[in-house]
């Protein structure tokens, strides 16, 4: 992994979206990202995770700049594609692609799979019909689908987990240096999905790919990702190497989501009550004062209320964003600054099966 200029250097970056009731009068903003900071690597994967509504997904389309966001900046490989118009921000957006949740949902039904994988390569007039072709049967190849056996095929008569093998084909197809996942693997079965996580960790590793893998599945998270980085409505409130933040996480909240990840054995203890979220997320649209995490909380005292703690590093690139962080009082003489980085840590998992899933 890189360790010269990030990839993707986020800066402060705000998303909002209007509410309006009946009659079209405005009726509230949605504080969907708020002031969201975090850097990527070049070859390295980084895990977003948090609950449904936390802005996974608004920080994802913001970063593509569908929609664009509110403020901030988006440096990728040093251009701030939020200044980007017209056709430089399409040349920008080639290097960027994205694979959706559902497969099915993301693919034109009507469509064989070679003119579904081929159509990034017609929007960006990449090649002569020929070359396009070769490269569909490429990157079909490198997902491992048998072109001559699936190229003509309608997305209604394949499996999940072909499906999203073809999603991810079409991303590949213009050779792009970062891929955002946002809950690709999410309405796999058990099974399929550890294929399509070893698929995805192989490619990685041979065309030297950079992620940004969104998921609620914790512990799937902790395998794939060097990084994990931990939202709460709109907010990053934990950032840090894998193996640290699962090993001593900081933030409360980050606490009570490896508390929720079942554990098979009957015999294990339960989660302490003082590691369980009370209540229900608030409002995006009325967050509380200081920590948005507060009302939940079972550290909060009143300076929670008055104060709203910043993302402050306290151990070697592990960032948290709290007053009480692993439950003590956090003085401005415990920040200091992140070390260099660490060498990638490969995912690992089962082997790649066959296409046949």
């Amino acid at each position: 992994m890189s360790t010269g200029q990030p990839l993707l250097d986020v800066r402060n970056l705000v998303q909002e979206f209007e509410v309006r009731a009946q009659g079209g009068v405005r009726s509230g903003v949605v504080q969907a990202v708020s002031d969201v900071t975090f850097s990527l690597g070049k070859g390295e994967t980084l895990g977003l995770v948090g609950e449904t509504g936390s802005g996974k997904s608004s920080l994802a389309r913001a970063i593509l700049q569908a929609p664009r966001p509110k403020s901030g900046q988006v440096l990728f490989e040093g251009t701030d594609l939020v200044a980007l118009r017209g056709r430089a921000l399409l040349r920008a957006r080639r290097q960027i692609q994205m694979v959706f949740q559902d497969p099915f949902g993301s693919l034109d039904p009507k469509w064989s799979v070679a003119r579904i994988v081929e159509e990034p390569l017609i929007a960006f007039s990449a090649g002569s019909r020929a070359q396009r072709r070769s490269r569909v049967t490429e990157v079909l190849e490198l997902v491992g689908l048998d072109p001559g056996r699936y190229g003509d095929r309608r997305p209604r008569s394949l499996s999940g987990g072909q499906a999203q093998r073809v999603a991810i084909a079409r991303a590949l197809a213009l050779d792009p240096a970062l891929i955002i996942y946002d809950e690709a693997v999410s309405s796999l079965d058990v099974l399929i999905r550890a294929q399509v996580l070893n698929l995805l960790e192989r490619l990685r590793s041979e065309l030297s790919l950079t992620y940004l893998f969104i998921a609620h599945d914790l512990a799937l998270v902790k395998q794939v990702s060097d990084r994990v980085a931990v939202m709460y409505l709109g907010k990053l409130v934990e950032i840090g190497p894998a193996e640290a933040l699962y090993r001593e996480p900081l933030h409360p909240y980050t606490v009570a989501l490896l508390a929720s990840i079942p554990n098979p054995d009957p015999m294990a203890p339960r989660a302490a009550v003082t590691q369980t979220i009370r209540g229900e997320p608030p409002s995006p649209i009325d967050p509380p004062s200081g920590c948005r995490f507060r009302t939940r909380c079972p550290r909060a005292q009143d300076i929670c209320a008055s104060e709203e703690p910043p993302l402050r590093s306290l151990a070697d690139r592990h960032s948290v964003a709290c007053h009480f962080p692993g439950g003590r009082e956090l003085n401005h003489g415990d920040a200091r600054a992140p070390a260099a980085r660490e060498p990638a840590r490969l995912a690992g998992g089962a082997h790649d099966s066959a296409a046949s899933n």
